[in-house]
């Protein structure tokens, strides 16, 4: 009669709880690297989301002072009419803002740059304050009787132009003297991506500049501050209203709950994209849980067989050691979550000074209960499968299997529940997200590598078995361990491949996007790009460009600005844009017109109109985004043009390079549909032949001299920007994704620390026939070489590949296979497996014979 087995009552579960607290009580050795795999992983999940909640709640509390206002109104090239104005006074206090690019030059002509001219009245801000440098008010900073005007600057253009206090500085055709520095201004990130330092001067000043002109690419806003802070009912009213009373007026709206939305967007993908990268963690710690289960279990096979032999079942045996490690991972979860809370506190007192907004540190529960849910199901992904191996093996055969090393698929029951927690974890991943199919995408080839890995894992272990008798010793000796029962090979493959694979991706990613940048498009992109060229300066313009270069192309095109309303007669905020280009329907858009075909253009779908055109309007568009927004030709498009809308028929598609950087629009409608808009002109000049730094700046000062009023663009500064900006945001995403490879690292010193135990007797026999410690070493750092060099060459070509992948058929690059990344994921490797494996080794080479061999 067996004391094992339970009750009608079902006393069964805590029976097995009372064994599984029993076996803990010699301690957690042997699980240390499970605990610290699951605290990983949920770590980092729940440490990102909860930044990223703590981000997105701080630019809601600062929603106003980031805005600017309650609600935001801004409108392109022009100013709002009266009964606009009169319905803006009747919402509360006004702040007129006005923000463009123009060009700062030196009074001598020797040096200029371009910067973000901001215009400004008294009541701005109205929320918040600009601190300056001396400490007075922006209001006694920009006081003056007039030229110079008074302005204070961003301490970038100040140092772009070795400028000091109380210096002079000539703006379209007026002076304005710096009288302050900017320290901090609140609304700043409401205008978005700035190509050049701020330099804030007075309304009144904004007419002497010469700068606002019939289609100037300038930006009005209007800040309103509603009256006794207005609840966010009475905000969603007034937006209602506005949208009623004033639907032809074509501006923008925005209130303080998005006040950043360009940030908060990012925002939310970056920390999806790290959420991803997190779950990969965890799912590389799983292979840890798994090898730690599994070599534990070697450890209690006695126990187990005796359990069996007193009369317990299989069940109940899975029960104990199930319960184990559910404390277990409990403990790791309990861990991470500690962290993952722990992390917006931290980054907010580290990254105080660097961050734009002040982060709002808090225990966000949903953040929280996401890590946990996350640790919770890999734990049980990764463990039921070696535990339910142990489910019905009878007790001979768990004796024998010490010799045997053989591997067995559980029963049907533990097979589909490993299966049910996978599908879970990646339904879970998939419907959280806010990109469904990129995280789809993102989960389906991790798994395809995993199991690819494996695949790996048994190819190099079949290679190894049938490789012919070397002469080396040491080498045979080798390749014998890799392909032997218990061997590492599955171990260490699994654990280094997918942290190397992420890392090979990312950095092939971020090489080919830097060599596109410096390389490709330097090469293929205009010189300069001219801004706000005035039709009657236009020919004068082009005359001395012709005059001051030699052997350049200069190409012209009218430029407008505007916003699409509607599609398809669908407006443009209730628009699905699922299948991409949603960017083509948030805010305004350059658009021009033509009568013939760009000559960097090619016609997809339908024909051009003819130059003489004069029916309804039409409009070309380019082909991706209507294939992405669902549109043919004849759809309707309406834009909303200097406050008047436009409904315009596609009349063709066309393929338009983007890389070039040269003259494109999504839209170019046919000349008759602007006739009498005023408007200015955009050009771009590029040499046939490189020419030197001299001669561009040369010419930047001629032009900036002869027409003051024109905003001059030097390609080069704006690649040389945005490079930077990819450099440090590479280094970002590698930085933290580098988790994935710390995962690895702790997985493979698991693998090897597990695989220790029958090094031991390897290594005892073999010193008792005669092998001396070196040779010994020798073998097992050449095993772990190849360990390490079939990883790395999986890294390659599986990153790589993921890396084609997003350059060519998400971003529309060339891509490139680095030489230097893929030497760098090989070295990393080697140093890895060897690095680890030659550390355990030399503790197993250290262990006395004698009690070993006692043992046999």
């Amino acid at each position: 009669m067996s004391g094992f087995v339970p009750s009608a009552s079902g006393p069964g579960l805590a029976l097995a709880m009372r064994f599984a607290l029993r076996e803990l009580r010699s301690g957690l050795r042997g699980f240390y690297i499970f605990i610290a795999c699951i605290a990983l992983g949920v770590a980092a999940i729940s440490g990102v989301s909860s930044l990223s909640r703590a981000l997105t709640e701080g630019i809601s509390k600062e929603g106003q002072s980031i805005l600017g206002g309650d609600i935001s109104f801004s409108l392109i090239h022009r100013q709002a009419s009266d009964p606009e104005a009169a319905f803006l006074d009747g919402l509360g206090a006004v702040s007129e803002i006005a923000t463009l690019r123009a060009m700062g030059r030196l009074p001598d002509g020797t040096d200029q740059a371009l910067v973000e001219l901001k215009a400004v009245d008294a009541p701005y801000p109205l929320y918040g304050s600009v601190d300056l440098r001396s400490g007075q008010t922006l209001t006694d900073a920009l006081a003056g009787p007039g030229a110079p005007w008074s302005a204070v600057a961003d301490p970038q253009l100040m140092a772009r132009l070795d400028l000091t206090v109380g210096d002079v500085l000539t703006v379209g055709r007026t002076s304005v003297r710096i009288t302050d520095v900017i320290e901090n201004e609140p609304d700043r990130l409401a205008a978005g991506v700035e190509f050049g330092p701020r330099l804030m001067i007075a309304q009144d000043a904004l007419g002497a500049t010469g700068l606002v002109q019939p289609g100037s690419l300038i930006r009005w806003h209007y800040r309103v501050r509603l009256p006794g802070g207005a609840s966010e009912a009475a905000l969603a009213g007034v937006l209602e209203k506005a949208e009623e009373t004033q639907a032809d007026a074509g501006w923008r709206i925005r209130s303080r709950a998005n006040a950043a939305p360009g940030l908060q967007r990012s925002i939310v993908q970056f920390s999806q994209f790290l959420t991803l990268v997190g779950l990969t963690a965890l799912v590389v710690g799983g292979v840890g849980v798994a090898n730690a289960i599994r070599s534990y279990l070697e450890t209690k096979r006695e126990v187990i067989a005796s359990f069996k032999c007193l009369g317990a079942t299989g069940g109940f045996a899975f029960q104990i050691y199930l319960l184990q490690m559910l404390m277990l991972a409990a403990i790791g979860i309990a861990i991470g979550l500690l962290l993952g809370a722990a992390i917006p506190f931290g980054a907010g007192a580290a990254l105080s000074s660097v961050l734009p907004v002040q982060l709002a540190p808090d225990i966000y529960p949903g953040e929280l209960g996401l890590g946990l849910l996350y640790g919770l199901l890999t734990a049980l992904a990764f463990a039921i499968w070696p535990l339910g191996r142990a489910h019905d093996v009878p007790p001979t055969a768990l004796f024998r299997d010490i010799v045997a090393g053989g591997t067995r698929i559980p029963r049907a029951r533990y097979v589909l529940a490993t299966s049910g927690m996978v599908v879970i974890l990646a339904g879970i991943a998939i419907l959280l997200s806010r990109d469904k199919e990129l995280a789809a995408i993102y989960i389906g080839a991790s798994a395809a590598a995993f199991l690819l890995l494996a695949l790996v894992a048994r190819g190099v272990m079949w290679l190894a078995k049938r490789a012919p008798q070397l002469r080396s010793t040491e080498l045979r000796l080798a390749v014998s361990n890799i392909h032997r029962p218990g061997a590492l090979t599955p171990s260490v493959v699994l654990s280094l491949g997918l942290g190397l694979t992420l890392l090979v991706a990312l950095a092939l990613i971020d090489g080919n996007l830097r060599r596109e940048l410096t390389s490709n498009i330097a090469e293929e992109a205009p010189s300069f790009f001219f801004v706000d060229i005035q039709s009657h300066e236009l020919e004068a313009f082009n005359g001395l460009l012709e005059e001051e270069t030699s052997g350049a192309t200069i190409e012209t095109v009218p430029m407008l600005r505007g916003r699409i309303v509607s599609l398809r007669g669908i407006p443009a905020n209730e628009y699905d844009t699922s299948g991409g280009s949603g960017w083509i329907l948030r805010g305004d858009r350059g658009i021009t017109y033509s009568d013939v075909i760009p000559d960097n253009a090619q016609i997809v779908q339908g024909e051009w109109w003819p130059e003489d055109y004069a029916g309804k309007p039409l409009v070309s568009f380019e082909e991706e985004a209507v294939q992405e927004l669902g549109l043919q030709l004849g759809d309707e498009v309406t834009v909303n043009v200097l406050g008047r809308e436009i409904t315009a028929e596609i009349a063709n598609t066309r393929d338009i390079q983007w890389q070039s950087l040269a003259i494109n629009f999504v839209m170019i409608f046919s000349p008759n549909t602007f006739a009498g808009a005023p408007h200015a002109h955009l050009s771009t000049l590029g040499w046939d032949e490189p020419v030197g730094p001299e001669e561009e700046l040369g010419l930047l000062r001629t032009v900036s001299t002869a027409f003051p009023t024109v905003t001059t663009v030097r390609v080069k500064d704006a690649i040389e920007q945005v490079d930077s900006l990819v450099a440090q945001l590479s280094w970002a995403i590698r930085g933290a994704s580098s988790v994935t490879l710390i995962a690895s690292v702790l997985v493979l010193a698991g693998a090897l620390a597990a695989g220790h135990r029958n090094r031991i007797y390897d290594a005892v026999i073999l010193k008792t026939l005669g092998a001396t410690r070196g040779r010994l070493i020798l073998a097992y750092g050449l095993e772990y070489a190849m360990l390490g060099l079939a990883t790395a060459l999986f890294a390659l070509a599986a990153g790589g590949l993921a890396a084609w992948f997003v350059i060519t058929r998400i971003m529309g690059g060339e891509f490139v296979l680095l030489p230097a990344t893929a030497v760098g994921s090989a070295l990393i490797a080697l140093m890895l497996t060897v690095g680890f494996g030659l550390i355990g080794t030399w503790r197993v080479l250290g262990e006395k014979p004698a009690p070993v061999l006692r043992n046999l």
